[in-house]
């Protein structure tokens, strides 16, 4: 993958969150915070486990990447593991988060300004760590999935983009059941 192109991606992958924060708009503060009656989490820690994910992500990339260690290109392996993590994303049955972007590291209340500004802040990472690094590593799988394994940053984005579309039909519950 280009470097050009993964920054392209990632600009794609940021529209789909404003898009889902500006929809989100429509919402009072009491409907993005009560949690459905069947149980779970709220609109907005659904979207806080989102932006968590994303956080961790960028944190272990660059810690990974200080090291100066040496990477494998993206290959095989790592299309096959990216695509086996897209088919567990896109089935119905829920599964339990990591326990660092799960229940405990959740606020129990959040407003949607607060959480556009942590989202953004998140975002604009991600985008000025895309811009400062080297072209050479656009093709490294960096990335490490906490159950997939190593990716590259294509499978990393597509995890991303399968992620906030599966958690965004879990926010849409959410708004319907509280």
């Amino acid at each position: 993958m280009k470097k050009s192109a993964l920054i392209a991606r990632n600009q794609r992958y940021a529209q789909q969150v404003n898009t889902l924060l500006a929809d989100m708009e429509k919402y009072t503060g009491e409907m993005l915070n009560r949690k459905p009656a069947d149980g779970g989490w709220s609109a907005i820690q659904t979207m806080h486990h989102l932006i968590l994910t994303e956080e961790l992500s960028l944190a272990y990339v660059k810690k990974k990447m200080s090291f100066n260690p040496e990477f494998g290109k993206t290959g095989p392996g790592a299309l096959w593991r990216g695509f086996l993590l897209w088919a567990y994303l896109s089935t119905p049955f829920k599964f339990k988060a990591p326990k660092t972007v799960s229940d405990e590291s959740l606020p129990a209340s959040a407003t949607l300004a607060e959480t556009r500004r942590r989202w953004q802040d998140a975002r604009d990472a991600w985008s000025d760590f895309f811009e400062q690094m080297p072209e050479e590593t656009a093709a490294l799988a960096v990335y490490r999935h906490p159950r997939a394994g190593r990716l590259g940053w294509t499978q990393m984005m597509s995890f991303f983009e399968t992620h906030l579309g599966r958690h965004e039909k879990q926010i849409r519950r959410a708004l319907k059941t509280g």
